[in-house]
């Protein structure tokens, strides 16, 4: 039961509590008092610091047996409001800051950061989740007050978070209009995509992605079993649906996978591989191997992370499918013979997932786009000769930025060692607008608009098909 609604009226926990305790309050196992609903914002508040302030990513904290101590000592209904108050927070962060700081007179001081993320919580609450606005205000000045840090503004506190209450309306009209990415990525996604896409990326992060599923046939039939559609990349997209994924009809026998639609694309990208040699160079954990083993490939699955590739192998088990897999860096790969043809999905910043992963956006920086940049062009020419001359390499990765994409391969081709393969916008009914004028594939979250109850959308994603070049032999 969620800390909000347990209820301290029974009579033999009444006379436990003691003279100090407010109305409402009571206490834990050792003895100490707080407020139902007061951990759950506290660990939503601890953990918001943690991606903001220490880059730390989301998910590991939200692991229950591994994550945040704060997160895990609560139960599951109280882990999922933390969820839910983590989510709108980092959707909307720019809004919500910009509501807080239009409220306060003067700025907060210098080493107030634990304060701004008392606001922050309760602030997302009252503007973008059903939370009834009182419980959040008074939460949020008894977290300040428990905390020596912040108990000296528990009455900015109430005042400011009243204040956004009575005038949520007229506020929220106000900072629709900022951005809700950082100010540095927005800036990237106008000079590459221009104001008007850079807008449409901006308000398509703020819904959560929709569940597809990779089918290995009989796509049109799930579809009808499972209440959904059928994608222009071949996925089927589930309409509404909030239950657990492995009570769904089929997954059991292993018919489908849960693989967002533009990540099913670079494998799509092939010609005919019956019978041909492919390496999944960044494989786990396993979708894009899943693809090309049951396009009739011999593959072989690299990954350098073991708790990575025994998630591949679970899932290749579940869908009855086999690969050769070899923990390794690929960057050190060296097979005795050269393959046809070769993946690489290459680790990038993985902006264009913000609608799973709203963290990122604040987890990651113009330097670490950089820094990936660098990483992928060196993987991408070891890359290239892993296969024959004339193989083919499948370059991809979710970032949204051309300098992880568009420019790696660009300075690539330049050496000679490949040439581009254009993808014809003919072979893809739905998705011509995904096809850039150079032939390459550049999925956004604003594409693909679908009537309800489906959510529209893709992941970002950006890939190129290259063929090395028959005369390269280093």
């Amino acid at each position: 039961m969620p800390e909000d609604r347990q209820n301290d009226s029974h009579p033999k926990r009444a006379r436990r509590i003691k003279p100090f305790q407010k109305p409402g309050q009571r206490p834990d196992a050792a003895g100490a008092v707080f407020k139902p609903g007061l951990k759950s914002r506290q660990a939503a508040a601890k953990i918001l610091a943690a991606v903001i302030d220490r880059k730390t990513p989301l998910d590991g904290m939200l692991d229950q047996e591994h994550g945040n101590p704060a997160y895990r000592e609560l139960n599951d209904a109280d882990r999922a409001l933390v969820r839910a108050i983590l989510n709108s927070a980092l959707r909307h962060l720019p809004r919500v800051r910009a509501a807080i700081d239009s409220l306060i007179q003067t700025p907060l001081p210098d080493g107030a950061r634990a304060l701004e993320h008392v606001l922050t919580v309760a602030a997302a609450q009252i503007l973008y989740l059903d939370i009834p606005d009182h419980s959040a205000v008074d939460l949020a000045v008894e977290q300040a007050q428990a905390d020596p840090r912040n108990r000296r503004f528990a009455s900015l506190v109430n005042a400011v978070l009243r204040r956004l209450s009575r005038e949520k309306e007229a506020i929220l009209e106000t900072v629709n209009a900022v951005p809700a990415i950082p100010a540095w990525f927005y800036e990237r996604l106008v000079a590459h995509y221009g104001q008007a896409q850079a807008e449409g990326i901006s308000e398509a992060q703020l819904v959560p992605a929709a569940i597809d599923l990779t089918v290995k046939s009989d796509v049109a039939g799930w579809a009808g079993r499972l209440g959904g559609m059928v994608l222009p990349t071949g996925s089927v997209r589930l309409g509404e649906f909030s239950g657990a994924i492995p009570s769904l009809q089929g997954f059991a026998e292993g018919t489908w996978w849960v693989q967002d639609a533009a990540a099913s694309i670079p494998a799509r990208l092939f010609d005919d591989l019956s019978g041909k040699t492919v390496v999944d160079l960044c494989a786990a954990p396993g979708g894009k191997t899943a693809q090309l083993v049951l396009a009739g490939a011999q593959v072989t699955a690299l990954d350098q992370s073991s708790s990575r590739l025994r998630r591949l192998k679970a899932n290749l088990e579940r869908l009855g499918l086999e690969a050769r897999t070899k923990e390794i860096d690929m960057a050190n790969f060296r097979p005795e013979e050269l393959f046809d043809a070769a993946l690489l999905d290459a680790p990038c910043s993985s902006t264009g997932t913000t609608r799973r992963h709203p963290d990122v956006l604040w987890t990651k920086g113009p330097e670490d786009v950089e820094k990936l940049a660098r990483l992928q062009e060196r993987l991408l020419r070891h890359a290239l000769r892993l296969v024959k001359p004339g193989g083919i390499v499948v370059f991809s990765n979710c970032s949204l930025d051309p300098r992880e994409g568009e420019e790696v391969v660009e300075r690539v081709l330049g050496d000679g060692l490949c040439e581009r393969v254009p993808i014809a916008p003919s072979d893809w009914p739905g998705l011509e607008a995904a096809i850039t004028a150079l032939g390459e594939f550049r999925t956004t979250p604003a594409m693909l608009p679908l009537e309800p109850p489906f959510s529209g959308g893709l992941d970002g994603f950006y890939a190129a098909v290259l063929r090395r070049s028959l005369g390269s032999d280093d």
